[in-house]
């Protein structure tokens, strides 16, 4: 059990150093060896101190997490306390970003909305190692939201909402999401594909969040979409009118009629030369050309 309470033999600096870099649950970006689990008791101590320890960003928190429960698992240790911490900290997380709504971009902002495309076929597949996975998206998702400024608004199963204050913070975080998740090498050889829709709206911040058309609007770009697609609405591919990218272009795929929106809206798809251009027919039904008089 995670519990047990026998004493743990202190590391020397000499032993430390004698270690290999597997030792160790963590290992920062100049080189510091934290967390060490060469042993039961080691690891014992890791996942009591693992939530008492800082992180450079939430990609190198993931991957001392995995390589700490791998190590529970090797000495047969069961982390349930780890476990319970986790959930915790994942809800006092939760609560801290509705307390930040405050910092929120009001008015005129482009929302970013994703999800991931087959997550019912990937949890069939994975067992009880999708939430491992779903985390790891969600990682990736956030790190490329705030490089670029943006801010998370909601992330539930496997959906993630982020609002930006100008359009081409949102057009960088959506490509930085594609490469991420492209570069990635997944359980079993999986195949994780996010959809992305962007739209630009003004819109009202509630107590419980947004409101309005232009958060409906961003949902259904997205839904409409393909794994490893990124969707614009006619309104986020004119604010991006004047905006340069190297290597992004975009590509007008038509008008579409979207489900709870009163005029069929254009949807433009954005193309990076080492991003997946090619995809399926858009999720939506095609908008009835009006026919003209003679």
């Amino acid at each position: 059990a995670e519990g047990n309470n026998r004493p743990m033999p202190q590391l020397s600096a000499t032993v430390r150093a004698r270690l290999p870099a597997s030792a160790f649950a963590y290992i920062d970006a100049k080189g510091r060896r934290r967390l060490p689990i060469h042993d039961a008791s080691h690891v014992r101590n890791a996942l009591s101190r693992f939530d008492q320890t800082t992180f450079e960003d939430d990609a190198a928190r993931e991957k001392a997490r995995q390589r700490l429960l791998a190590a529970a698992k090797k000495y047969g240790i069961v982390p349930i306390g780890f476990f319970d911490g986790q959930l915790r900290n994942e809800r006092m997380q939760a609560e801290l970003r509705r307390t930040d709504a405050a910092t929120l971009p009001r008015g005129v902002v482009t929302f970013l909305m994703t999800d991931i495309e087959g997550s019912t076929e990937l949890l069939r597949t994975l067992g009880d190692r999708y939430p491992a996975l779903l985390r790891a998206v969600r990682t990736l998702i956030r790190a490329s939201v705030r490089t670029a400024g943006g801010h998370e608004v909601d992330a539930r199963a496997d959906e993630f909402f982020a609002a930006f204050r100008r359009p081409a913070q949102a057009l960088e975080a959506a490509v930085g999401i594609q490469r991420a998740l492209q570069a990635r090498q997944w359980p079993d050889g999986s195949e994780v594909c996010v959809r992305v829709g962007i739209h630009t709206g003004r819109t009202t911040l509630a107590e419980t969040g947004y409101v309005g058309i232009a958060v409906h609007t961003a949902s259904r770009i997205c839904s409409a979409g393909h794994g490893g697609q990124i969707l614009l609405s006619t309104a986020a591919r004119d604010a991006l009118e004047g905006v340069a990218v190297e290597g992004v272009s975009f590509r007008t795929l038509g008008r579409y009629a979207l489900a709870g929106l009163p005029e069929a809206e254009a949807i433009s798809q954005v193309n990076a030369t080492d991003l997946r251009a090619t995809f399926p027919k858009l999720r939506a039904a095609a908008a009835r050309t009006p026919r003209t008089r003679g």
